[in-house]
């Protein structure tokens, strides 16, 4: 019985461009940086239908939209090809994993734009939630000059749990592991996904996490976000639509620390789901020693991960901010 052939390995990223004729923002849209998150995707291609059948023309400024970011991931409806493309997302002039070869081209698509919104969506159950970025600052780490606007977009696009602080914990996490002497995400290089690189270049950029895998609500919440930021922009009249305003109320969160799962025999006390409510004194994980890693204040549990490899992030821990 001959072996079934291997399917080829996708060579080609699809991008959709569309230029008003007026001067105005410039947005890219993601979809499928993990390919097995395809919310995003599902949502684009509902945008890019009502497009080429004219339902509605972008006026100012530009849209550009990439349905399928990790084209070997999605193939594979897996999270990764052969690496995580939202972690090292930088150009380089020696490529050697796939995802490699997509950042030399997605890096000067984002350059090329003022505004990134990138749609993902999560294993475990939870509702929505959006990640932006730090304060103005002209810091070494993640210098940056646009949070007010970058601010506005998060609060329009749905979801009323708002998370920051990704860069500045995932570095102290990578200070921690390069003292261990581990490699990989010991670089703080490899916090860097499409937001954070989006912002180096002078733009800025929000995650919309549209909910569980496979929540068949999470396409809707995309679409919402898409449909709410072109609005937002001035890009297109959208006929039938105006900007939902922002709720009054929002929660707002800021990641304090990473904790690394250090042993194979390390394990939660109890299974866990992100924004799990916790109290000052926990008990939230059991190390191989027989410790325990208690709250250190009252939080949420934010990604936890029980099959994270030793060495590696496990969970994170965040504060309510104001």
């Amino acid at each position: 019985m001959k072996k079934k052939p291997e399917p080829p390995v996708p060579s080609m990223l699809r991008a959709h461009h569309f230029a008003g004729l007026a001067p105005g923002p410039r947005l890219i849209v993601l979809g499928a940086v993990h390919g097995n998150e395809v919310c995003g995707t599902l949502a684009i291609e509902r945008v890019l239908a009502e497009l080429e059948a004219g339902q509605w023309q972008v006026q100012r400024g530009a849209l550009s939209l990439v349905p399928i970011a990790n084209p070997l991931a999605y193939a594979n409806g897996t999270r990764n090809g052969e690496r995580n493309l939202n972690r090292r997302l930088l150009p380089t002039d020696a490529p050697q994993a796939y995802e490699d070869h997509l950042a030399n081209r997605l890096c000067p698509w984002l350059a090329a734009h003022d505004v990134l919104l990138d749609l993902h969506s999560f294993r475990g159950p939870g509702e929505p939630f959006v990640l932006r970025g730090p304060a103005d600052n002209d810091g070494p780490l993640e210098p940056f000059a646009h949070a007010a606007a970058e601010g506005r977009l998060a609060e329009h696009l749905g979801p009323t749990r708002i998370v920051e602080g990704w860069m500045t914990v995932y570095a102290e996490g990578a200070a921690r592991r390069r003292a261990r002497g581990l490699r990989d995400d010991a670089d703080v290089r490899y916090g860097i996904g499409t937001t954070e690189y989006m912002r180096s270049r002078g733009g800025y950029a929000v995650t919309l996490e549209c909910g569980q895998h496979e929540d068949p609500a999470a396409p809707a919440v995309a679409y919402r976000a898409i449909r709410q930021t072109v609005a937002l922009l001035g890009l297109a009249a959208l006929p039938d639509f105006e900007p939902t305003p922002p709720a009054r109320t929002f929660e707002r969160l800021r990641l304090a620390t990473v904790v690394d799962r250090e042993h194979a025999r390390d394990r939660f006390v109890r299974p866990w789901a992100s924004f799990d409510a916790l109290r000052a004194g926990d008990a939230v994980a059991e190390r191989a020693d027989g410790s325990l890693w208690r709250a250190p204040r009252d939080g949420r549990i934010v990604f936890p991960d029980a099959s994270a490899r030793p060495g590696h992030e496990w969970f994170y821990f965040a504060e309510p901010l104001g």
